[in-house]
């Protein structure tokens, strides 16, 4: 038969594997305690009838115990899944538990809300992103870098030393000595010679296309000076003649017309009288016509007469 108070005493006052002493309360690690305490009305194991909800890969269930399969401790909790409506799950609750205690019914349902309420939680939780934290393995990343590091020198050294045997068989230093292949001889010369041409190629791709550069450098150049000489280039209206180009003007004209008059009184020595000339301005070769109206400017000229000496 099973007592229930006699179990109880027996958790109380002595030892529990379940049971778990902390300053202020004790707390109960079955898992199917229905609060997580450890006191008489909430310990699984010193209550016949007694029922919780567990929550099961997103899934609530409702667990019941009752003191007739109590010998039977494999069949002794019976399993009934809740629907994922919320007040279906609960009218489930309530028929299932009629006859039982108010406690058990109350704690039932407030565990339902808060395994509902997490499970929301988590779906919401997935639906967003989030960040993955990865652990760096900072041994293993040492490791391997080392390994690279290694391999890369040994390869170095490697095509180092083909390269020098190639060199050395090419001269003809080590004569008939070694029995080597013709074949792997001529193939990585073949290479050698198809590496070569590749450089070249493109070495003249690459000095192609700096030429090309440059001439479309120096033809933008160009266009930019055209473009900046007709930017240049501006229309500006005729100006007019100052007074000091006039005077200037009237200086050469006296200069000439004076030389002139001088000539003709050399020529004119037999004659008692000397006549007055008029002279007209000729306009200078070297300047261009302008298209302003011409002035006319008529300058007179007076010479003494000369005396004759008597012997």
């Amino acid at each position: 038969m099973q007592h229930d108070d006699v179990i109880w005493s027996i958790i109380n006052k002595s030892f529990c594997q379940y049971k778990s002493q902390t300053k202020s309360q004790r707390f109960c690690r079955n898992e199917y305690n229905l609060t997580g305490l450890c006191n008489r009305s909430s310990c699984p194991l010193a209550n016949s009838q007694y029922a919780t909800v567990r929550e099961e890969e997103g899934v609530c269930y409702l667990y019941m115990k009752t003191v007739e399969r109590a010998a039977f401790p494999a069949r002794l909790w019976e399993k009934v899944k809740l629907s994922r409506n919320f007040e279906k799950a609960m009218q489930q609750i309530n028929e299932n538990l009629v006859f039982w205690q108010g406690f058990i019914k109350q704690k039932c349902k407030q565990r339902l809300v808060k395994i509902t309420q997490y499970l929301i939680r988590m779906r919401k939780l997935k639906l967003k992103r989030q960040k993955k934290i990865v652990p760096l393995q900072r041994k293993i990343e040492r490791r391997e870098r080392r390994r690279e590091d290694k391999a890369l020198i040994a390869a170095r050294l490697d095509n180092h030393i083909e390269k020098e045997l190639l060199e050395r068989l090419k001269k003809g230093t080590y004569g008939d000595i070694y029995n080597f292949s013709q074949r792997a001889f001529e193939q990585a010369l073949e290479n050698e010679e198809v590496e070569d041409d590749v450089d070249e190629e493109v070495e003249k791709e690459t000095e192609e296309n700096a030429e090309e550069e440059m001439d479309k450098e120096l033809e933008e150049e160009l266009e930019a000076d055209y473009d900046d000489e007709d930017t240049e280039r501006v229309f500006v209206e005729d100006f007019d003649e100052s007074d000091d180009d006039m005077e200037d003007f009237d200086d050469t004209e006296n200069l000439d017309l004076e030389s002139s008059s001088e000539e003709s009184s050399d020529e004119e020595e037999s004659t008692p009288t000397a006549k007055s000339s008029k002279s007209k301005p000729k306009p200078s070769k070297g300047k261009k016509k302008s298209l302003r109206p011409k002035l006319e400017i008529e300058y007179e000229t007076e010479s003494e007469p000369k005396q004759k000496v008597v012997a």
